[in-house]
């Protein structure tokens, strides 16, 4: 059996490091439209990464990855980088990292666990071409096409369309970057969703999908994840990462498209 079957210690650090890596790539593209609109930033303390978005204030863009019980002597660090910032945020903790002199040395800073998160992996497999449920297709987002891609985001995610605008261009930058693809699903001929992939060092991370809901258990969120895996092992990656809300839908998808769960990573976030 190959080894990446199995979960190990190694295999768990090269999960977490393909998040860190697409979010370095994402949040670095965004730091570098003219002017930095959105404020972003990404600052290295030992070994842990810190990602900083100013008007992203969701705890996906506001986080702290890849933190451990050597990083303990930083913790004081990050905390005082976000709150110059006025800035609520997260640690994002793996089990391989875990350890109780970390967690009570959080505890004492005022943090908790607030929460899990799946992490999911596969192999991917070029040998035959995916098929899709019908009337489904997929193809690769074209230049042009960000202002559709921003309106099947946000519809898709229960954001304002209002925004569609801003997350067309926090997108757009990275269209050109290594590494990042973009797809659009269609059903019956009308478009109905958007998905993402980023990658980097043999390793694809499904980083981003959402279908509209008008057009939702069709099988597009299915076909997105057959399409990317499919592509993945056509670019010469031997390794598929995704996330998703624990036991949620999409974290079924992924299960019954063949990924398997690598872990589930503890947030921990302030509540002083």
């Amino acid at each position: 059996m190959n080894w990446l079957l199995i979960v190990t210690r190694a295999l768990a650090e090269r999960l977490e490091q393909s998040e860190i890596d697409y979010m370095i790539s994402r949040v670095n593209a965004i730091g570098q439209r003219e002017g930095n609109p959105m404020g972003a930033e990404v600052r290295q303390f030992g070994g842990a990464t810190a990602f900083y978005v100013h008007e992203m204030p969701w705890g996906s863009f506001n986080t702290v990855k890849g933190v451990r019980e050597e990083h303990i002597d930083y913790i004081d660090e990050i905390i005082s980088f976000f709150r110059e910032r006025s800035r609520s945020f997260q640690f994002e903790i793996t089990p391989a990292n875990s350890s109780s002199e970390l967690l009570s040395y959080l505890t004492d800073r005022g943090f908790r666990q607030s929460g899990f998160h799946t992490v999911l992996y596969g192999m991917p497999n070029a040998e035959e071409e995916p098929a899709y449920a019908a009337g489904i297709a997929i193809r690769e987002l074209k230049a042009d096409e960000f202002e559709l891609y921003g309106k099947l985001h946000c519809l898709g995610t229960g954001l304002n369309v209002d925004g569609a605008g801003h997350v067309a261009d926090n997108n757009r930058v990275l269209y050109d970057q290594p590494g990042w693809r973009f797809y659009i699903g269609f059903v019956d001929d009308q478009p109905a969703g958007v998905a993402v992939m980023y990658m980097h060092n043999s390793t694809a991370s499904l980083t981003f999908a959402a279908t509209i809901p008008a057009f939702r258990k069709r099988g597009l969120q299915t076909a997105f994840l057959h399409k990317r895996c499919y592509d993945a092992a056509i670019a010469q990656c031997d390794l598929v990462v995704s996330q998703a809300a624990y036991a949620s839908i999409s974290q079924n998808n992924m299960e019954r498209a063949g990924l398997r769960i690598g872990y589930t990573r503890a947030v921990w976030t302030s509540h002083s």
